[in-house]
């Protein structure tokens, strides 16, 4: 067992629509709300996809973006100036397929899972100086947290996924049909992807939450309560831009939870700033670094996230987002 110390970052981005959007442009939708996204901004490039629009619809409710009463909240001590550009696999260049590594939530709310054992991942891998360069597994966390982390597949809150890993641990995982590791993710991707094998249509509605199994798939020789992982803590930082750079920089990556809006499922490419649209829910992913891209003569800054939506989506699964 390795003590690996971890972090949730609870980041609100695109919280507040700006104040000279008009009602009537929040409640623009379907291709009125592309033609309009399209016209009215020039930092990503838009795309109408039924790939996106059905991922849009497992993303978790946005009540799992709030906090609860029992999170401990730190200061980053960390005198270091954060450099203007900062990514992970960089900075870690033995644990770069780790962080790297682009996961597929399938169709299961399952973010606060899939980025928690992400995060973890990279934590272990950082913090072994690269001795475990493993992924932990998000189907046991998915599986047997149960409604202390909230409703599986329907959204959970990310930071009770690490207490989860602090008291009771997380055995080894990956990707779905993943061998020689306890517990590979429980959901098969859906439908064609790039570069990958074709394993079926999924359900149409979303996947059932899967049940918490106490021992590893067959053919995986070590005992599953052996081939645990835990944390020693977990916490949650300020919002404040400087600390939390300082914390990758120090720590490795973070968990970060924001609210979504509708424009995001026309995201391609380019730097995501919301523009208009309902709210349609949060979502958990895990940071890597951030940066900055001059656009029309001005810096526009931007964090360098890894969704868990395949890498057939936005930048080969990444994004940058302002």
């Amino acid at each position: 067992m390795y003590g690996c110390m971890l972090l949730l970052l609870t980041l609100i981005i695109a919280s507040v629509v700006a104040d000279d959007n008009a009602i009537g442009e929040q409640q623009l939708t379907g291709r009125a709300l592309a033609d309009y996204v399209r016209t009215h901004q020039n930092l990503f490039e838009v795309e109408e996809s039924e790939k996106n629009d059905e991922r849009m619809k497992y993303l978790m409710p946005a009540s799992y973006m709030t906090t609860p009463s029992d999170v401990e909240r730190i200061e980053v001590e960390a005198d270091e100036e954060p450099p203007e550009r900062f990514d992970a696999r960089e900075q870690w260049p033995y644990c770069k397929e780790i962080i790297g590594t682009i996961r597929d939530q399938s169709r299961c709310g399952s973010c606060w899972a899939v980025s928690a054992a992400e995060t973890m991942s990279d934590r272990l891998c950082i913090q072994s100086k690269g001795k475990y360069k493993l992924h932990l597994s998000d189907s046991d966390i998915l599986a047997c947290c149960g409604l202390p982390c909230g409703y599986g597949c329907e959204g959970g809150w990310p930071i009770k996924a690490w207490q989860f890993i602090m008291r009771y641990g997380v055995c080894t995982g990956g990707k779905y049909g993943a061998k020689g590791v306890c517990k590979p993710y429980s959901f098969h991707p859906c439908g064609n992807h790039k570069n990958q094998m074709y394993y079926g249509e999924c359900p149409e509605g979303s996947w059932p939450t899967p049940n918490c199994k106490k021992f590893c798939q067959r053919g995986y020789t070590k005992p599953y309560n052996k081939d645990k992982f835990y944390a020693k803590s977990a916490y949650q930082l300020p919002k404040d831009e400087k600390k939390i750079r300082q914390e990758i920089m120090k720590n490795g990556p973070v968990q970060a939870g924001y609210y979504v809006y509708e424009d995001f499922r026309l995201y391609k490419g380019g730097i995501y700033k919301h523009k208009t649209g309902m709210q349609t829910g949060g979502h958990a992913v895990k940071i890597i670094g951030w940066g900055k891209e001059k656009v029309n003569g001005t810096d526009v800054p931007y964090w360098l996230i890894a969704n868990s939506w395949s890498v057939d989506w936005g930048e080969e699964g990444e994004l940058m987002i302002s």
